[in-house]
């Protein structure tokens, strides 16, 4: 039975692993998924075939649990998955993400709470934790703890953040400081883990761990969510692994470590496409102030144009290029952009579509409206494939998009976005920029693109400008 258990936690793992090859590519994310699930049914299935519950020793009480919290869990995903709306996705990917990190941290608090109690029963007092688990498990099981707590907590502030539930970027004076000695507190409880048997002091390290990854998530800027959600996606990977190791089950080690080396090469291929380091990420706090500015001496005011104006120029254009940000998203105006390009297509217009490494509040989330919406892969290009087709370009759409268009990222040294790689909307002929305002974007910069000589504005919701937009281009013929 063993060896049935051991090959089906091999084979799930196996199944993670292309499931997750398949979803580097939008074309085969959906399979992946299916192929992913399915190892995880599987991983799933095979708990319920180790030697305990077959004899019948567990069967009035961790079966009944396990069963309970598969009903809850699964019928409460399977609820909000098919409810949520594409704006909340970050959200939910945050907080499921938490999640993670927390059933990580938990199956720690419990082989370290066991171990704690088996070494106290010893009246000599020499027996610690570390003896009780071994070397190796007790430090990898304390590691999994400190980081799967603050990936949970953390999490939690991320998904209140992009939900719009906390709008603070600071808890205390100093905060950096006080995050520091924090953390330098909870490893030092962590040794004394390993070190004695006192349940009191895992509870308290339990407890710093937790108010520290709130603490060292609140100063992080809203700008700067898409890389902190893939960092936590890193850290829950991390933790999962490790535990693994600790309960000796290969399929959560396999599963752990291919889902943390993911995590961490996203995360820095997304802070190489900000020209920033993980490290300036959460101390910087791009986001969190009040409007900066453009220090490049840009004056003047947004020239506004009309739906009509616009639908000429575009049904006239050699090329379109759109750029989706997050107010897309907000205004779901997805579906109404690809009426309007294959509208423009059959007029003759080459239409493709920019995506900058980290627009929107997640990885890939303009791809995933997009597909949502059916637009083709082939139309999608990153942001090193399109920049230098912008000078080719007779009108930039931007349509929710700020910061990713913002000019003071190459020309502006005392910008925030200063050497953050931006997509070249600046250089084609026209720009025209539908946004619902006239404020600055999500980092709070202001963007000298809205007041060049070849941009302009038009004002209103995502989906009615783009209605509008449609309307104008029909009525052309």
């Amino acid at each position: 039975m063993e060896t049935i258990i051991q090959a089906s936690y091999l084979i799930a793992a196996a199944l993670f692993i292309l499931g997750l090859k398949q979803m580097s590519s939008p074309v085969t994310a959906r399979r992946g998924i299916l192929w992913a699930g399915a190892g995880m049914v599987l991983a799933t299935l095979v708990t319920f075939m180790t030697p305990e519950i077959l004899a019948g020793e567990q069967v009035n009480s961790n079966i009944l649990l396990i069963i309970v919290a598969i009903a809850l869990g699964g019928g409460y995903a399977w609820y909000s998955g098919k409810k949520v709306a594409m704006t909340d996705m970050p959200q939910m990917i945050a907080m499921y993400n938490g999640m993670g990190g927390g059933a990580a941290a938990a199956i720690a608090a419990v082989e370290l709470l066991k171990a704690s109690t088996e070494a106290s029963n010893d009246l000599s007092g020499a027996t610690t934790v570390a003896n009780v688990l071994g070397t190796d498990v007790a430090i990898l099981g304390i590691l999994g703890a400190i980081i799967g707590t603050i990936s949970f907590s953390g999490s939690i502030i991320a998904w209140a953040k992009l939900d719009g539930r906390l709008n603070r970027s600071k808890l205390l004076p100093k905060q950096h400081l006080v995050n520091a000695v924090l953390a330098i507190a909870t490893v030092g409880f962590a040794a004394a883990i390993y070190f004695s048997a006192d349940i009191n002091t895992i509870i308290i390290f339990y407890a710093l761990a937790l108010v520290l990854g709130i603490f060292i998530t609140v100063p992080v800027g809203g700008a700067d969510m898409p890389v902190i959600i893939s960092l936590f996606n890193a850290l829950t990977g991390l933790a999962v692994g490790f535990e693994g190791y600790v309960l000796g089950n290969a399929a959560m080690i396999i599963a752990g470590i291919v889902v943390g080396s993911a995590g961490s090469l996203l995360t820095q291929l997304m802070a190489k496409a900000m020209n920033r380091s993980v490290a300036n990420v959460f101390f910087a706090g791009v986001g969190t102030g009040d409007v900066v500015a453009s220090g490049d001496g840009t004056e003047g005011v947004m020239k506004e144009i009309q739906a009509q104006d616009a639908g000429i120029l575009m049904s006239f254009a050699s090329q379109v290029v759109i750029i989706p940000g997050y107010g897309m998203a907000v205004a779901q105006a997805q579906h109404k952009i690809w009426e309007l390009t294959q509208i423009l297509t059959e007029k003759g217009v080459s239409v493709k579509f920019a995506i900058h490494p980290v627009a929107g509040r997640m990885p890939g989330h303009m791809n995933v409206l997009l597909a949502e919406a059916g637009v083709p892969y082939d139309m999608i290009y990153d942001m090193d494939d399109i920049n230098a087709d912008f000078k080719n370009t007779t009108v930039a759409l931007v349509i929710g998009a700020n910061d990713v268009v913002n000019p003071s990222a190459k020309n502006d040294t005392s910008s925030p976005l200063y050497g953050m790689p931006i997509l070249d909307a600046m250089n084609a002929d026209n720009v025209i920029v539908i946004k619902r305002g006239r404020g600055a974007g999500f980092s709070g910069v202001e963007n000298p693109l809205f007041f060049a000589d070849n941009t302009k504005m038009l004002f209103g919701d995502g989906q009615k400008a783009a209605s509008a937009l449609i309307q104008a281009v029909k009525e052309l013929g």
